[in-house]
């Protein structure tokens, strides 16, 4: 359990939480160990689970087809690696998944938190909640803030097409 709490303490979702708080969100958290390629969840399922990358790296998805089905050629749109999160939004809405995520290297370790009980502890726990949620909120504008650039960029540096 130490090694978990030290761990979290490091994760930028987990930052400023107490010891205290900190074990209270490692015994929530169950770890899932994924090869190469695996499907850790597919675009437009349901969203549940907050994770945590322990180990590896995860790669971020978006199907370029109606089906959500993701094809051997989609090329990442974003890889997570060590102590980053994803998923983070099933925290604010039960909505469906908006991307795919795929483990990229062999022994990706994951940890899974659930929607419901990380909840319930926040609910419990206000002033844990409350840094969670800003943490996840800081988070999230980093995503954004990185997206805007990267369209930004797309849109300022491509070629203009001649007609």
């Amino acid at each position: 359990m130490n090694n978990l709490v030290n761990f979290l303490k490091q994760s930028d979702i987990f930052y400023q939480f107490t010891p205290t708080q900190l074990e209270l969100v490692a015994n929530l958290c169950q770890e899932v160990v994924f090869n190469t390629g695996d499907i850790v969840f597919q675009e437009n399922s349901s969203s549940k689970e907050l994770y945590v990358i322990v180990q590896g790296e995860v790669d971020i998805l978006i199907s370029r087809g109606v089906t959500g089905q993701l094809t051997k050629t989609e090329n990442p749109v974003a890889r997570l690696r060590r102590g980053q999160s994803f998923g983070e939004v099933a925290l604010v809405d039960e909505g469906l998944r908006s991307a795919s995520a795929r483990a990229a290297q062999k022994d990706t370790r994951l940890l899974v938190i659930s929607r419901d009980k990380i909840i319930m502890l926040c609910e419990t726990y206000p002033q844990l909640g409350y840094r969670l949620m800003y943490n996840l909120a800081a988070d999230l504008a980093m995503k954004i803030r990185n997206t805007d650039l990267r369209i930004r960029e797309q849109l300022l540096y491509k070629p203009t097409e001649e007609k």
